[in-house]
């Protein structure tokens, strides 16, 4: 089994709030995540797939391919947008990174050939914080 991993960037602003709580609690809770004019952050993107070469290529699967499925899929849709209010598989989530990083998963898993299966995601939301997600909710 090989593993390939394609890194991509983006930037996106979100703020993290629970309707259901008061501006005290969500700002206890989120700190300057909270915040009413909400914040951004420049993401990284580690798209990482598994499978077996091909014997007339020995490829697991085209990174160029990988990039341009990540860019159409994800990367279009969510770089300089807001993810509260402008990314459709984004709607009506909250907008952490650890839900950002199932949605991405969700959006490329449908677009890769049956032969080759999304291993990793992992999400950089600052250089110091990120997720891994693997899969199976």
């Amino acid at each position: 089994m090989i593993y390939l991993t394609r890194v991509e960037n983006f930037n996106a602003a979100h703020k993290l709030s629970n309707p259901g709580w008061s501006k005290e609690k969500n700002e206890e809770v989120f700190g300057k995540c909270a915040n009413e004019n909400w914040h951004g952050h420049n993401y990284e993107l580690h798209v990482t797939i598994k499978g077996n070469p091909d014997p007339e290529t020995g490829f697991v699967f085209n990174a160029k391919t990988l990039g341009v499925i990540i860019r159409d899929a994800v990367i279009e849709k969510i770089d300089h947008r807001n993810l509260n209010l402008d990314v459709d598989f984004m709607a009506g989530k909250f907008t952490s990174a650890e839900n950002l990083s199932i949605a991405i998963w969700d959006q490329l898993a449908k677009h890769l050939p049956a032969d080759v299966q999304l291993h990793c995601i992992k999400l950089y939301e600052t250089p110091r914080i990120y997720v891994e997600y693997y899969g199976g909710k």
